[in-house]
């Protein structure tokens, strides 16, 4: 009896599986089993499978591809990514499949809670909502009608504050740009405001073209200008398009123009111009091949990006973080919820070492030269100034660059965009103070040695054929304190010489030639020679400043400062934040030359300035104590040949050191030579000091 009833029950399943025309029955989908489906085709963001899931009166009110195009369009604008959808306690099958535990088989609707997270251009951005699922009449894929579960959707699915009508917004705010000022708080790159002319074209009144020719006349440029700004997509008849940016005192030329009218604008100004312009350097609209480098990083087309100076050396910290809000507003505008938010941050405001009211000063004196200065604190290292002349100002790069004021600048012979700061030159005569300390620290020169020099010329032997080494002053007997004072260049040839070329270049590079200099800012690496001093010529001629040398400005200063600190060379200081610590300053090159050899060849150069014979005696100051030395660097092709000549001077108050300056000047041939040099140095250090003339 037991064999026969459990093959009926097995009879009888198997009626309830096969229906009267022989077809297998399927399986009834539980509400917990479709819910799952479509939280997986969420997760593989397979919207258009999410659309089959959906209740026929939510398919009758939008199509696939609108409701796929919608989450498309709404993920994309927030820059959803890593989304994560689950289900939250779902409930699981009973064993048998016949039922889903804790539900009522006869029930219609069933509701199920979700959990979704992503990562946005906001932030983070997680919430928790409940799916309604309702028993539906659907077409099966044989075309009869039968019972499915599926997704009453709404737009709270998406958001839970949405409703119809509503939309997701995304707001970006720009974080401000920080400063950079001086060590005394000035300003050299600062935020400030501007006047903007601009046009409302639908007040332009009955002759508008007349109007727009004038405004152009008055701005200096093409009325297709104009034009282009008020053909953007954008514009409509009562928005203000801007035009160009004007001073305060500009604006009365503008009255009674119809249409014309002034904004306030947020920009980048540059208080000291031209004095601080190649330090600074400026901003510009971001270019679109540093647009394609650069997009990973937050930057869009239309922003503003350094493009020289220390606004490109310090882009990344002087950058503001820009803030983005994803909202939720109604049909109106309306906000209605704060999705996610992260607020914008200020750049870093960067302190300078640089005294601007000195590079000012500087600038004042040398504006109508093609010169080269640094200036240092030469026991701190604090850079005090950097300068470059001629220059431009970079307010007119932010406020609206004419084509004529570029092509002025641009066909400048005198190159005012060129940052000469930065270049390495022969540093002529300026050098002999290195040639010295070698010769001196090696024991092959004899500082009180005096020596008999016959003539203005000298070569070595007939092995140099007909090169020779010339001298300006016919002065002998020589030792080192004259042959400072008298800039003899044959003294220091013949030191150069006694050294040896590979002993000169091992000493030579104690002062750190052939290095990087220890600052972030982008300065031509000093050299020796191109490829090693080639021979006696070649070391002769180095050994005065010559040959193949070159080194910056500010490399020149950095070696002086070794006079003033037992022969330890200073370790140069640009910003605030890398000034001397507890242990007082620090050192780039320790003993770059031995202390009492920097206690003579500062007692010499104090004579050098002091002596009336001196060729630096233009920047002697009563009671300064400037000691300094002039440097001449001959520029021509051949030994007897025409060329030009740079001027230098390097210098520092040797009783209290507080300024050093090294100066370079370009073309002085006619000029005076380093004569021309060392009263515009001498004025200087008049100001910088506050000696009387």
């Amino acid at each position: 009896m037991g064999k026969r009833f459990a093959l009926f029950i097995v009879l009888w399943t198997v009626i309830l599986l096969i229906g009267c025309d022989g077809k297998v029955q399927k399986k009834e989908e539980l509400p917990s089993e479709a819910f799952a489906a479509y939280l997986a085709d969420w997760q593989r963001l397979d919207f258009e499978a999410m659309y089959k899931r959906l209740t026929p009166e939510v398919q009758a009110k939008t199509t696939a591809e609108a409701f796929a195009e919608r989450y498309r369009k709404i993920y994309d604008g927030i820059e959803a990514k890593r989304l994560t959808v689950t289900a939250v306690n779902l409930p699981q099958a009973e064993a048998s499949g016949s039922g889903e535990a804790g539900a009522d088989e006869e029930a219609s609707e069933a509701s199920y809670t979700y959990k979704l997270s992503m990562e946005t251009v906001a932030g983070p951005l997680q919430f928790e909502h409940a799916a309604k699922l309702v028993k539906s009449t659907v077409q099966g894929e044989d075309g009869k009608p039968e019972t499915k579960w599926r997704i009453a959707w709404d737009p709270s699915y998406i958001f839970p504050e949405m409703a119809d009508g509503d939309k997701v917004r995304v707001q970006t705010s720009k974080g401000e740009r920080g400063e950079i000022l001086d060590r005394n708080g000035n300003g050299l790159a600062v935020n400030g405001t501007a006047r903007q002319v601009g046009i409302v074209p639908g007040q332009l009144g009955s002759n508008p073209e007349a109007t727009k020719a004038k405004l152009a006349e008055l701005l200096h440029i093409d009325v297709k200008e104009i034009d282009d700004k008020l053909a953007a997509k954008w514009v409509k008849p009562g928005l203000f398009v801007p035009v160009a940016i004007v001073s305060d005192d500009e604006m009365d030329k503008f009255e009674g123009l119809p249409g014309v009218d002034f904004h306030k604008k947020k920009i980048r100004v540059y208080p000291y111009a031209e004095a601080t312009a190649h330090l600074t350097g400026y901003l510009g609209e971001i270019s679109a091949e540093q647009l394609a480098k650069l997009k990973d990083r937050g930057y869009a087309a239309g922003d503003l990006i350094g493009k020289a100076g220390l606004e490109q050396v310090f882009e990344d910290r002087l950058r503001g973080k820009s803030g983005t809000r994803i909202t939720i507003t109604n049909a109106q505008g309306k906000e209605k919820a704060v999705l996610a938010e992260t607020e914008a941050a200020p750049g870093e405001t960067i302190r300078l070492t640089i005294d601007a009211e000195l590079q000012k000063t500087i600038y004042d004196e040398l504006k109508q030269e093609q010169a080269s200065v640094a200036a240092i604190q030469p026991v701190t290292g604090d850079i005090l100034a950097l300068l470059s002349a001629p220059s431009y100002d970079p307010n007119a790069f932010v406020r609206g660059l004419s084509s004529e004021q570029y092509e002025a600048w641009n066909n400048d012979p005198k190159h005012p965009f060129l940052n000469r700061f930065t270049k390495g030159y022969a540093p002529g005569s300026s050098f002999k103070v290195v040639t010295a300390a070698i010769g001196l620290d090696t024991n092959t020169l004899d500082p009180s040695e005096k020596k008999t020099i016959a003539g203005l010329k000298w070569t070595k032997d007939g092995s140099w054929g007909s090169y020779y080494v010339k001298r300006v002053h016919d002065v002998n007997p020589v030792d080192l304190s004259k042959a400072l004072i008298y800039s003899d260049n044959i003294y220091f040839a013949q030191a150069a010489l006694a050294v040896g070329k590979d002993a000169f270049a091992e000493e030579a590079a104690k002062f750190g030639i052939e290095e990087d200099l220890p600052i972030p800012y982008p300065f031509r690496q000093s050299q020796l020679a191109n490829e090693g001093i080639a021979g006696d010529i070649q070391l002769a001629d180095t050994g005065y400043g010559q040959g193949e040398l070159t080194m910056t400005s500010l490399h020149v200063a950095l070696v002086y400062s070794a006079l003033v600190n037992d022969g330890d060379i200073v370790y140069p200081v640009l910003t605030q934040e890398e000034g001397a610590s507890a242990e007082g300053p620090r050192v780039w090159k320790a003993r770059a030359m031995k202390p009492e050899t920097a206690e003579t060849l500062k007692n010499d150069l104090i004579q050098a300035v002091r002596s009336p014979e001196g060729v630096g005696h233009g920047a002697y100051i009563p009671g300064a104590s400037i000691a300094g030395k002039t440097g001449t660097a001959e520029l021509k092709l051949t030994k007897d040949g025409d060329g030009t000549e740079n001027g230098w001077f390097v210098g520092f108050n040797a009783a209290d050191p507080e300024l050093l300056l090294a100066v370079m000047v370009e073309d002085v041939k006619a000029k005076g030579g380093s004569g021309y040099v060392t009263p515009k140095v001498k004025h200087i250090f008049q100001r910088y000091l506050n000696v009387k003339f």
